[in-house]
């Protein structure tokens, strides 16, 4: 009996959750060439400060920002790094994004990117960005569970 792959995040966008709240995810797939798909295994991307694009003519969405770096064995079938890439996702999930992103503050951020079945996908998720404040009140909230987490290690 053949085993399940499981879903492992390769590359992941640490600033997201200290820049942004997060309402919603969604998996969306990503068209790629090889040489992409090769240097995303590898490991050799950038999503920090990459945003999605939603397309309100034709219903589209768009990675943008994002950096995959050259596969080195790809010699002259080598894929520009910094191009625009296409995301694959279903009709309705595009609409439910559309209205969330009428709305005021909201935008449309990539959180991972990691393999499923051999396939590469997206976790991207509706966000709201934090202001100074927010970021303060969430570190002091990490620490604290920290300082809880040392507490309860220490009594065992």
């Amino acid at each position: 009996m053949a085993k399940k792959e499981q879903a492992t995040p390769v590359i992941q966008n640490r600033k997201a959750n200290h820049l942004y709240f997060v309402d919603e995810t969604f998996e969306v797939g990503i068209m790629l060439i090889g040489s992409e798909v090769k240097s995303i295994r590898d490991g050799k991307c950038t999503i920090g400060e990459a945003w999605i694009d939603l397309d309100e003519e034709k219903d589209e969405l768009w990675l943008v920002g994002a950096h995959i770096d050259e596969y080195l064995f790809a010699n002259r079938f080598n894929h520009f790094p910094a191009r625009r890439r296409k995301l694959l996702a279903h009709v309705h999930e595009i609409q439910k994004m559309r209205k969330a992103k009428e709305q005021k503050g909201c935008t449309l951020i990539p959180l991972k990117i990691y393999f499923k079945n051999r396939r590469a996908k997206l976790e991207m998720g509706i966000c709201r960005g934090k202001d100074q404040h927010d970021k303060r009140q969430s570190i002091m909230e990490r620490d604290a569970k920290m300082e809880m987490a040392r507490a309860a290690k220490a009594h065992k």
